[in-house]
């Protein structure tokens, strides 16, 4: 921590011209009467990572507000002007429900502008995927998305894309921050806009997005049947209300159930503890609907409509949420099955999973002899892999267990437009079939095995945590475990050193990934405990996935409690709670 002094000094160089009354304001009552606020806004930088920027909006050098983002924006600017040269560059720009987020997209906005390059900037809140679209629509060289996804309301953010229509990766996203280091001052950000450099967006890109998105359905004659299955669908306050219900619409639902209380676009989210369609409580309004109209599912997305939450009835006809490996796992099967029941396979169709997502997907993919890649967490690694594989294999569909799911290459970034279009798809087809999507999830099982995941954080704040973290990956690393639970470690992946060690055999194999901060234990039983801390939270992610045959789907919830057991045997053993 720097001393108090310096970051007197720090906050009132705030107050000088070069901002804005309101934040000089902020600053003097800061100054005046609240040291411990001061200290919390000045005390270092808000960094700009991998990702972007996101941070708590306010006052102060560790603050969202125009002239952080700014230094970043202006940071970015110089990055894409030496990799492209300094004619011809365009960006898209889009911004979701939150708080300021307008006032930071027109802000970024001036600045690219001011910079010489060609702005196309949404009218209004879209979904971060239909930026991701945008970015490749218009041949950009690069793309922002104003968003902080689901935290709470005091957040914002500012994520990089390149022109893929990915989040950057290597080498561009170290070459970026260098260059937003380099912004020492708001004085270097060029922020005079040029408004005939600006070109707003809205239907064009909207209606050009949604034919992509239609391009997913695999069985519109299915939907004809069912178009009337009931629907509740929920942005949760966020951007999912301006594009998923128009695609529900154009797949051919028409009884398609709103929660006007939820509909009002609001970055105070006032009616959910949490805008987050992990949390059982953002999707408890949504549910009630589904309950008074006797309608069949219930979708959610989060506030920048990246990612989905589920509800289906089970056989008791009580709703019940799904996580996100079963929902990955009931996309990936339909998309799957109905390729090959279509005829459609030519033979180099691949999908793609995360290292810590659930091995189902490898298993379903194995049965219909279609190519699984395994990578890093973030959907960054699939924009980057589709890249690298684009002409020479067909990307139809992949997910991560953090509800996020992208079918079809025309989006570089999850995409709950898309999936929820798809999954409504999906629980029409197993209406077909005399099958409600939860029995169909059972009925996958019955093929592949039954599939349990769980996941702890165990949060560690400020440095001592930041400390104890690294603490705990290297007594995994350095001694790691025999047995847990009764069952031997067989084999130990090293995503640090990408080394794969077989304990049994004392063979070492090379891992293909990037460097990452990531242990797996793999067990005798076939149980899998990933480790790794969370890159942009203070906390260390526990990953623990079960398995075993289902004999029959009558025995589909007492298979289940027995896996929840070995879980919690594994917890147990491990000492985690």
């Amino acid at each position: 921590m720097i001393p108090i002094d310096e970051i007197r000094k720090k906050a009132r160089l705030w107050l000088g011209s070069d901002f804005n009354e309101e934040t000089r304001k902020e600053v003097s009552e800061m100054l005046e009467k609240d040291e411990k606020r001061l200290v919390d806004a000045f005390y270092q930088d808000l960094e700009f990572g991998t990702g972007g920027l996101r941070g708590i909006m306010g006052a102060g050098t560790n603050r969202m507000n125009t002239y952080t983002l700014g230094m970043a924006t202006q940071g970015l600017s110089n990055y894409i002007m030496k990799q492209c040269g300094n004619k011809g560059i365009s960006v898209a720009i889009a911004h979701d429900c939150r708080n300021n987020s307008r006032l930071f997209a027109e802000t970024a906005a001036d600045i690219f502008s001011a910079n010489g390059f060609q702005v196309y900037l949404f009218e209004s809140l879209r979904p971060t995927p239909e930026l991701s679209f945008a970015i490749r629509h218009y041949r950009c060289q690069s793309g922002v998305v104003i968003t902080a996804s689901h935290n709470p309301p005091e957040y914002n953010g500012y994520k990089a894309y390149w022109d893929d229509g990915g989040q950057v990766i290597a080498p561009h996203d170290t070459g970026i921050i260098r260059e937003v280091r380099k912004i020492r001052s708001v004085s270097e950000i060029k922020s005079e806009g040029r408004k005939d450099k600006i070109r707003i967006i809205g239907k064009e890109t909207d209606d050009a997005f949604l034919k992509e998105v239609l391009k997913m359905s695999i069985n519109p004659e299915v939907i004809k049947k069912h178009s009337e299955m009931g629907i509740v669908y929920t942005p949760i306050h966020g951007t999912g209300i301006m594009m998923i219900p128009p695609a529900l619409r154009l797949f051919g639902f028409k009884n398609i159930i709103s929660v006007p209380e939820q509909d009002k676009v609001d970055g105070n989210f006032p009616t959910v503890k949490s805008p987050n369609p992990e949390e059982p409580d953002a999707l408890k309004m949504a549910i009630r609907k589904a309950v008074e109209t006797g309608a069949e599912l219930v979708m959610a997305s989060d506030p920048d409509a990246d990612r989905l939450g589920i509800a289906c009835k089970n056989r008791k006809g009580e709703f019940i949420l799904l996580n996100g490996n079963q929902t990955c796992a009931l996309l990936i099967y339909y998309i799957l099955s109905q390729y090959k029941e279509k005829k459609k396979y030519k033979g180099n169709e691949y999908i793609i999973k995360t290292i810590v997502t659930s091995d189902l997907i490898d298993t379903i993919a194995e049965k219909y002899d279609v190519k699984c890649y395994n990578v890093l967490t973030g959907f960054k690694f699939f924009a980057e892999l589709i890249r690298k594989l684009e002409g020479k294999r067909k990307y139809i569909g992949g997910g991560e267990e953090s509800y996020g799911f992208l079918p079809g290459d025309y989006v570089r970034d999850k995409d709950a437009v898309a999936s929820c279009a798809l999954i409504a798809e999906a629980t029409a087809w197993a209406k077909s079939h005399n099958m409600t999507l939860y029995e169909l999830l059972i009925d996958i099982c019955l093929k592949n095995g039954l599939y349990k995941e769980k996941l702890i954080n165990i949060v560690r704040k400020g440095t001592e945590g930041a400390d104890d973290i690294k603490t705990m990956m290297r007594g995994y690393r350095n001694d790691p475990p025999k047995n847990i639970n009764n069952s031997k470690v067989v084999i130990i992946n090293d995503y640090e050193k990408l080394i794969s060690t077989d304990l049994l055999t004392g063979k070492k194999s090379a891992i293909d990934q990037e460097k990452s901060d990531v242990l797996q234990f793999f067990l005798e039983d076939k149980s899998k405990i990933s480790v790794r801390p969370s890159g942009t939270e203070p906390k260390i992610k526990f990953y623990f996935s079960v398995n075993t045959t289902l004999k029959s789907d009558d025995k589909f919830e007492e298979t289940e409690k027995l896996l929840d057991q070995r879980i919690d045997g594994i917890i147990t053993d491990m000492k985690l709670i």
